[in-house]
């Protein structure tokens, strides 16, 4: 299986099941719809954002069809000023190169830094798509199963109304 080794042995210790999937490198959520018309889950788009100073990181987890209005998304989230985080940050706090953005990136976060918002329309599936920390596959988890990793890891998460 592509992806992070570690990955799969942490999901194997918690007893979450996962249905897999291989695809050829994709990016963006473009170059995926083609790959992902047959999951039968909610796909998620993961952008991984930091405050104006630097020393706060969030990765916004959304349905993967809605998009991000960055100003608005300030208003909500009440973090300032949010810019995208660079590739070294990205490698840093999750572990990730671009393009593979994953909530379970938050394995890699050992300072438990990073901050998790996630859209509360995805409480509407019962199983979410996510990379394993790399673009060339993807696997689904039950919803309950993917909040029982958040638990595990210890980075906090909140669910929140990102759209009206």
């Amino acid at each position: 299986m592509k992806g992070q080794t570690g990955l799969y042995e942490l999901l194997q210790k918690l007893g979450i099941a996962f249905e897999y999937h291989e695809h050829p490198p994709v990016a963006t959520i473009e170059a995926a719809l083609t790959h992902w018309k047959d999951y039968d889950s909610g796909r998620c788009k993961n952008i991984f954002f930091r405050n104006h100073k630097g020393d706060r990181h969030y990765l916004v987890i959304l349905e993967h069809m809605r998009q991000l209005d960055i100003h608005d998304l300030e208003k909500r989230l009440k973090q300032g000023k949010l810019s995208f985080a660079s590739d070294q940050r990205l490698m840093k706090y999750l572990g990730v190169e671009r393009g593979s953005v994953s909530p379970f990136g938050v394995m890699n976060d050992t300072e438990k830094h990073v901050h998790l918002f996630i859209d509360e329309k995805l409480n509407d599936f019962d199983r979410l798509a996510f990379h394993p920390n790399i673009n060339t596959a993807t696997i689904i988890v039950s919803k309950s199963d993917f909040l029982r990793f958040l638990d595990y890891t210890g980075n906090s998460y909140e669910f929140i109304k990102l759209y009206d």
